[in-house]
């Protein structure tokens, strides 16, 4: 008996890290889904770098305790999945993208950055742009006063031109 209790802790206590090593981590209810959809779903999720695994409710929320995060097992009813990641953003978005096409995919809530999640935070965070996107509109912005700089240079070249002809 006294092995089963060893397992379970050892379980909880595998959970919590993931939910402490996660910038991100998504509950979501697949139900409704067919095989090839959690296929096609978990490939997406991997190749993404994102864990997503199911476990007993019972199991998350004593994990969710143990990383004071309790208000995430008022979500934690009926068969739930969790995608966990180091991505901020990845989880959030793909799980969003796919329940757009598949209805029977239902994000209930999340942790981000070590805060419970509701719905709407979760789907705010999926619609910003991933790490590369994020780093262009950085460089954009970066570049704007070099590219300023060089149209200012130009125009005064080429007044300076035209006053010279």
């Amino acid at each position: 008996m006294s092995g089963i209790i060893e397992q379970k802790k050892q379980l909880v206590e595998e959970i919590a890290d993931k939910f402490r090593n996660s910038q991100t981590a998504v509950v979501v209810d697949y139900r409704g889904l067919d095989v090839s959809e959690v296929t096609a779903l978990r490939k997406e999720l991997r190749e993404a770098g994102v864990e997503f695994k199911v476990y007993k409710n019972t199991m998350v929320r004593r994990a969710v305790e143990a990383v004071e995060l309790n208000e995430l097992s008022e979500v934690l009813t009926g068969p739930n999945a969790i995608a966990f990641s180091e991505d901020v953003v990845a989880p959030a978005r793909i799980l969003n993208n796919f329940s757009k096409d598949h209805e029977a995919l239902e994000i209930k809530g999340g942790i981000i950055e070590g805060n419970v999640a509701s719905l709407e935070q979760i789907k705010e965070l999926a619609d910003l742009p991933n790490y590369e996107g994020m780093v262009s509109m950085l460089l954009s912005v970066l570049q704007a006063p070099i590219r300023n700089f060089a149209y200012a240079t130009k125009a005064v070249a080429e007044q300076k031109e035209e006053q010279g002809a």
